[in-house]
């Protein structure tokens, strides 16, 4: 009899999901949606979370080779909303790998719901902007060519010292998502100096071809 009530709890414990709000031994949460009933937990190694576990309404998935910064403020994101207008709520992590004066590195995880969470590729911003943007910059002033549509931002408030002004405009230091408005979003800054920077980069995604690319990309100047 006592062989038998092992064998039902060890059989159980391999078939039956996590419980909502039961915690993942040697894991902490670092994030969590209550009322999609959505935690994430991860290891704390040093500075940095590993070997994240995704409790995605009672059932757990492991992502061993995630990272995220330890400081709360930079704890990951979560949203789980209908961002390829399909009717269908998709789960969407952001987490922030490395931040700094300057520096702010961030990836986005996109999983639509089938029977389980399945990953779609997001396409690279920064390959993005490699294919469709096209930089100028003087000591008078920074131009950016986005097709037929030149923005031209005059400079001379910043009062950069030449020998501190980049080559050309720099874009990627800092690579920021967001869900807006069920759109994902992505902003990158564009830089000229250590500490210049003269607008960014907004690209809307949408889902094209089982993927998601641009939809729009368009440079907002900033206001100097």
């Amino acid at each position: 009899m006592k062989r038998y009530i092992i064998f039902i709890m060890a059989f159980l414990l391999v078939i039956v999901p996590n419980k909502a709000g039961a915690t993942i031994p040697g894991n902490t949460i670092i994030a969590k949606s209550d009322k999609d009933n959505i935690t994430v937990y991860a290891k704390k190694m040093g500075s940095l979370y590993r070997d994240f576990k995704i409790d995605f309404k009672g059932k757990v998935y492991s992502r061993p080779f995630w990272i995220n910064d330890t400081n709360p403020s930079y704890a990951p994101q979560i949203y789980y909303e209908d961002i390829n207008k399909d009717e269908k709520k998709e789960l969407i992590i952001i987490l922030t790998k490395g931040y700094g004066t300057g520096v702010l590195e961030e990836e986005v995880y996109v999983y639509k719901n089938t029977n389980g969470l399945i990953d779609v590729l997001v396409d690279n911003p920064m390959a993005i902007i490699y294919k469709n943007v096209k930089t100028k910059l003087s000591t008078q002033k920074a131009e950016v060519s986005l097709g037929d549509k030149v923005s031209i931002v005059d400079i001379t408030p910043l009062k950069i010292r030449p020998s501190n002004l980049f080559e050309d405009i720099g874009f990627g230091s800092i690579i920021d998502y967001e869900v807006k408005d069920n759109q994902l979003i992505a902003k990158i800054p564009g830089q000229i100096s250590p500490a210049g920077y003269i607008g960014e980069i907004v690209i809307v995604y949408e889902f094209i071809d089982k993927m998601y690319q641009a939809k729009s990309i368009e440079f907002q100047p900033a206001d100097l």
